[in-house]
Formats: structure tokens, C-alpha cells, sequence
């Protein structure tokens, strides 16, 4: 059925038999829909029985389709790139699936997993197609449709885009990224701070009945408009459980589809993603609680061993292999005001989880999503907030988790209301911990329509060569605080918007 009409569909007479096929347009349904199929005769003389009627199709009832992990793939240059194939039904017997580079960037191949071959028991367990990008000094970020097909399935087309490195994007896709020092580079070595924002949305909508990015567009026109700001960087919030499909709307696959079209939208328009968990599972109702709720529901202290560790293994199973891809373990980790500012109990926590003073669940510590994240492969760059909503990083560095990569930088959060809001603390905290390793201002803002205070931290930031991503590239009005725009075509606030509009045009990353 479509719109409640009966779906058209193409009889073949067969003597006395009448075969229905389906029509170009609606050959291929989702699991549980249905056709219907009516007919006008004419009846000549003899017996009029009810008509047989019987099925055939594909996997036993259910549309075969072939099923990619992702649309879109980043594939650094001199290194490789990889997405998923598996079917969507069993199929009667072995089924080979290709695929093949078309025209576009000759640069990209594919390297392995060219042919495949699903068999009756292996049908829906993914497997890989690697693509290489040659190295070469051209500065260009070309893309190239590889086909993904198999002989009477619809082909899946993956647009693959080389991720240049022989210096910062000029127009292509956001340069892979490594730690090195107290500095986050390029694969040749050139410094790259990430300036951008924060894009809201993943972390509620999806628990607040609101779908996927809260009606604000995920496109390319509203990547041009934050590429009319200089955005070099874009933070993206996330939802734990709606991630991993124990709750919300999207849940699970289509959610995390979402979330992989987005960060492959803005790696190949040369925007460096961070992906970031913001709202988990677990019921905390101390000092600080954002609200009593069990599930992923608002801001909680610390994220959960129960869920945490299967999120951040799932996130970096989908990115590993696109070190374009910045990874934040926690929004704003508050452990300190759960134990009654004591911050050695904080810090423990922080670091170690387990039982933890003052939180009801059992907490993932750093080092076990550390651990979690390095465990598939993945080397992507990782960032770790500090106490107090990530606005104390005074312990930082006694207490940061071990990596075997070395690529661990340190996220920092600072507005007008906080604690450490001073040059003089700034200086003493964050400056202590920048002259040892990189870190990022995931969150800066100010509660009113001003930019008075974020002025005064891009300053500071600038000269000792830290990032910054503003909160917020959400059109919620200015009258919140930390609202930078007036609708998703990129209109600043009066004020602070505009004030931080131009600040960032004056910027540049490698700077």
C-alpha cells in the first residue's frame, strides 16, 4: 500500500494462471509492508470459485536488498578508508556481491573486499570493503562512487573522498588528525587547532519525541553556512541509549545512520566532526542532578559501565580507519559534586569508575572507554573532560588513563557562571595542562546575549594555541544565552552570534 491506495503492479497471463510482478517504482518494500493486489475480470459462464493466490519472492517473504554501513566514507591519503556490506534476508543459496570504483578521483581504489560472498549462513554478517587513496602532493580532495552490486539487487552506490594531507582543506575534506606533543596535527606534522561549534540536538530529540536533529536541516546548504562563518569544526552531542537502541526515536541502526551521514557530510566539506556522548543511562538525584530519570534523559555525573562502554565500541567501530573523526568520551563529568567536592574521590572516579561516592550505578571510567574505544583498532584522536562539568582540569594530567596510541587531549568547558573563569585560573589550570598536551574548549559560552566573556577566552586561546567550539549553532533564541544563530541559513544573534562570527573569520586552524 502507498498513501492507503493499492500499489499498481504489471499481470502477465499465463493460460489460467495471472502473474502479478511489481512495477519499477515499488519493487523493493522494508521488512513488514505489504502490497495489495486487486483485479477487474470479466466472468463467462461455468464455475466462479475464489482465485488461488500465492507469493514468490526473495528471502523467504522479505525484500533482498544489500545493506552498507555507510553512504559516505573518508579515506586519508596514503592510508585506507572501509565500509560494511551484508543482506538484508537470507538468500536461498550463495549470493557475490562487487564492488567497483567508477569515475571519479583515480586516486581511490578499492584495495580489498572487491568481491564478496554471503552464503545462507553468513548473510547478515557484515563484511568489509577496503579503499586505499594513493599518496601523492596535489593538495586536492577528489571523491569517487564505488558501486556495491550483485546480480538482480538494486546496487548501492558509497561515495568515497580522499582526505588530503599535504596540508590544511582548501575546499576539500577536514585532515586527519594525531597527537603530537601538546599540539593536535595533520599527518605532516602541521599544527591544527579545531575552531568551530557545537551542534545540538542528537543528545534530546530523540528521547523528546522530536526524530533525529530536532527539525533543523543536516544538508548541504547548512554545512555552506557554517563554512560562511570559517567553521573548521563541529561537535556533535549524542544520546547513549538511542545509539545503542535500548530507547528513543530514532533508535539503534537508524539513529546511528544518521549520525555516520552528518559526520561523513562534514569531513568531505573539510569540517572536522567530534562526536561526543553527552546523555546517558543511570539514576543520579545528588548535588547537580539535571533531572531523576533512570534512562538517557539529561546530563548525569558520570557515564555508566552498563551501557558506556558498548556505546563507545559501536561509535568507534563505525569511525576507525577515518582519523578525520574526533572522539569526546564524556560531556561534562561532575563526580566531584556527587562525593561533596571531595576531588580525590572525584578524580578517582573519574579515572578508575567502579563504585563511586554519591552515584547510585556503576560508573565507566575513563580508562575502561579508553580502553573500549582502542580495543577495536581505532586511533582516533580522543578528548577527555575534566571535574566540575569540564570546567576543573587541575588533576588532569595526575590522573590522565594510559593510551597506547598517545593520541589523549584534554576537553575543557568554560562560561561566564563557572568556577574558573579568570585569566589568572586559566593560566594556572588549562595553561598547565595546553603546555603538555592539546586541548579543546569543546564548550565556550556566556549566559546573555553578549560576547564580552568569550571574547576574552578566544584571546587567551589563541595565544596558547587552544580550540574552541561555541555553544550553541541552534536557531533557540537569543533571550536562552549561547545562541549563535537566527535560523540554520547561518544569521548570527545580534550580539553574541555576531560577535563570535567575526572573531572566527579572522581565524584560521593551522594558525
Amino acid at each position: 500500500m502507498w498513501g492507503g491506495v493499492p500499489a499498481p503492479a504489471a499481470p502477465t497471463p499465463a493460460g489460467a494462471a495471472v502473474t502479478v510482478g511489481p512495477e519499477s517504482y515499488n519493487a523493493r518494500q522494508g521488512a513488514g509492508a505489504t502490497w495489495t493486489v486487486g483485479f477487474n475480470g470479466t466472468y463467462t459462464g461455468g464455475a466462479n470459485t475464489a482465485p488461488a493466490v500465492s507469493c514468490a519472492g526473495n528471502g523467504g517473504g522479505t525484500q533482498q536488498a544489500l545493506v552498507v554501513s555507510a553512504t559516505g566514507v573518508s579515506v586519508p591519503e596514503g592510508s585506507t578508508g572501509a565500509f560494511t556490506v551484508r543482506l538484508q534476508a537470507q538468500p536461498s543459496g550463495n549470493v557475490t556481491v562487487t564492488s567497483t570504483a567508477g569515475a571519479g578521483d583515480g586516486d581511490i581504489t578499492v584495495t580489498g573486499g572487491a568481491s564478496l560472498t554471503f552464503t545462507t549462513a553468513t548473510w547478515n554478517t557484515p563484511q568489509s570493503v577496503t579503499l586505499g587513496a594513493a599518496e601523492d602532493s596535489d593538495r586536492t580532495n577528489g571523491s569517487r562512487p564505488i558501486v556495491v552490486a550483485s546480480s538482480g539487487l538494486p546496487s548501492v552506490t558509497v561515495t568515497a573522498t580522499e582526505a588530503d594531507n599535504d596540508g590544511p582543506p582548501t575546499g576539500g575534506a577536514a585532515p586527519a588528525l594525531r597527537v603530537s606533543g601538546n599540539r593536535l596535527v595533520t599527518s605532516t606534522g602541521s599544527t591544527y587547532r579545531l575552531l568551530g561549534v557545537n551542534r545540538a540536538s542528537g543528545e534530546f530529540a530523540c528521547v523528546q519525541g522530536k526524530g533525529m536533529w530536532d527539525s533543523g536541516p543536516v544538508d548541504q546548504a547548512s554545512v555552506e553556512a557554517m563554512k560562511a562563518w570559517n567553521i573548521h569544526a563541529v561537535r556533535i552531542p549524542l544520546n547513549e541509549e538511542c545509539w545503542n537502541g535500548t530507547t528513543g526515536t530514532p533508535s539503534g541502526a537508524a539513529y546511528q545512520q544518521n549520525v555516520k551521514d552528518y559526520v561523513a557530510l562534514l569531513v568531505a566539506n573539510g569540517i572536522t566532526p567530534i562526536v561526543e556522548m553527552h546523555w546517558s543511562h543511570g539514576q543520579y538525584t545528588g548535588q547537580g542532578a539535571g533531572c531523576s530519570d533512570t534512562a538517557a534523559t539529561c546530563q548525569k555525573p558520570m557515564p555508566d559501565a552498563q551501557y558506556a562502554p558498548a556505546f563507545w565500541t559501536g561509535v568507534a567501530n563505525a569511525f576507525k580507519g577515518d582519523d578525520a573523526v574526533v572522539l569526546d568520551l564524556f560531556n561534562e563529568p561532575y563526580p566531584d559534586a556527587a562525593a561533596n567536592w571531595n576531588a580525590t574521590a572525584g578524580w578517582t572516579c573519574w579515572r578508575d569508575g567502579g563504585t563511586c561516592t554519591g552515584i547510585g550505578y556503576q560508573v565507566a571510567g575513563m580508562q575502561s572507554l579508553v580502553n573500549a574505544v582502542r580495543a577495536t583498532g581505532a586511533t582516533n584522536v580522543i578528548m577527555l573532560g575534566g571535574l566540575a562539568w569540564s570546567n576543573d582540569l587541575s588533576q588532569w594530567l595526575t590522573y590522565k588513563p594510559t593510551d597506547p596510541t598517545g593520541n589523549l587531549m584534554a576537553a575543557w568547558h568554560t562560561y561566564n557562571f563557572n568556577s574558573c573563569s579568570s585569566v589568572s585560573c586559566w593560566d594556572s589550570q588549562v595553561g598547565a595542562v595546553a603546555a603538555q598536551v592539546p586541548v579543546h574548549a569543546g564548550e565556550i559560552g556566556q549566559n546573555s546575549c553578549a560576547h564580552d566573556y568569550i571574547d576574552q577566552v578566544m584571546a587567551w586561546a589563541d595565544a596558547h594555541g587552544v580550540g574552541y567550539t561555541a555553544w550553541t549553532w541552534n536557531p533557540w533564541g537569543c533571550s536562552q544565552g549561547n545562541v549563535l544563530i537566527e535560523d540554520y541559513a547561518g544569521t548570527p544573534t545580534s550580539t553574541y552570534g555576531a560577535g563570535f562570527k567575526a572573531h572566527l573569520l579572522t581565524r584560521n586552524p593551522t594558525s
